[in-house]
């Protein structure tokens, strides 16, 4: 199996796993709220890597990571991507119309990689582009089940989410996989702590049995998807990987209606539909430019 291939299974796997702990992380806000769910998921994803490090043999000194300060800022700004999306799930938005929103990513990590990675985007792509962002404004047309402020907040955050995934390609250069996910995690620690006194825990940040053990798998699971994410952009590259963005969508669906009976509206559905063709059309246009490329430089 090539690397593309290997990356791919990992990406996939890495997203139902996501879809899973967000559920989790979903259900269990109305207890524990927001800053409690992003300290318990720093506290149960750091033990996970600690000891999946230790099974690798490395132990704690082999999470030292190289670059050091791209590690960091990375972290702090997934911390924000979390708690926007945590916002968003406690005030009662549906998973799925939360994933629709996401949808977005691969479309704004286009318009990124032109400064950060010098890529070349011709007229298809621009013009796939903006067709995806009025995609965007079907989703949020006025009076819509997307109409809410809340979408505003998460658009900021899924342009960080984009930036991050970007970076994720580039520390795959230099620090391994456990590394990232492990300070991705620790990140978690004090930015819930610093959010405690703004956003107190509803019921208690120490909730009944059954709730630890969702916070456990919610924490545990997005260690090892993270690390899985890692793994993938570090083999693979970002355009084969990018399309997956939006199984998380599929995965939701089922879970949200099973869980809280939620059901997207007619205009998220066409609206996301029209964000994943533009999408995947501009993932076909950097592959057919890749494919060229290696042709030329064939010749």
């Amino acid at each position: 199996m090539d690397n593309a291939a290997r990356g791919i299974l990992l990406v996939a796997f890495g997203y139902a796993i996501i879809a899973c702990a967000d559920a989790a992380v979903k259900w269990a806000l109305p207890q524990v709220g927001i800053a409690g769910a992003m300290l318990w998921r720093g506290v149960f994803g750091a033990v996970t890597m600690a000891a999946v490090a230790r099974m690798q043999g490395t132990g704690l000194g082999g999470l030292m990571p190289v670059n050091g300060r791209l590690v960091a800022t990375r972290s702090l700004l997934h911390c924000v991507v979390s708690g926007a999306f945590y916002a968003a799930w406690f005030l009662g938005m549906p998973l799925a119309d939360s994933y629709a929103v996401s949808s977005v990513s691969p479309l704004v990590m286009t318009l990124l990689a032109i400064p950060l990675l010098g890529e070349q985007v011709g007229w298809r792509r621009w013009t796939s582009t903006l067709v995806g962002f009025g995609g965007v404004l079907v989703m949020l047309q006025p009076g819509g089940a997307l109409w809410r402020w809340e979408v505003g907040v998460m658009l900021v955050a899924v342009a960080l989410m984009a930036l991050t995934r970007l970076w994720t390609r580039v520390l795959g250069r230099t620090d391994t996989p456990a590394t990232i996910t492990f300070w991705l995690m620790v990140a978690h620690i004090p930015v819930g702590l610093l959010l405690l006194p703004l956003f107190p825990p509803p019921v208690s940040l120490f909730p009944s049995g059954g709730t630890m053990l969702v916070l456990a798998a919610l924490g545990c699971g997005n260690a090892m998807a993270h690390m899985l994410f890692a793994r993938a952009f570090a083999i693979a590259p970002v355009s084969v990987l990018a399309p997956f963005e939006y199984s998380p969508l599929i995965w939701s669906l089922p879970i949200g209606l099973m869980i809280w009976g939620d059901w997207p509206a007619p205009s998220t559905f066409a609206g996301a539909g029209i964000v994943i063709a533009a999408g995947l059309y501009n993932l076909h246009r950097e592959r057919l430019r890749a494919r060229q490329s290696r042709r030329g430089e064939g010749r």
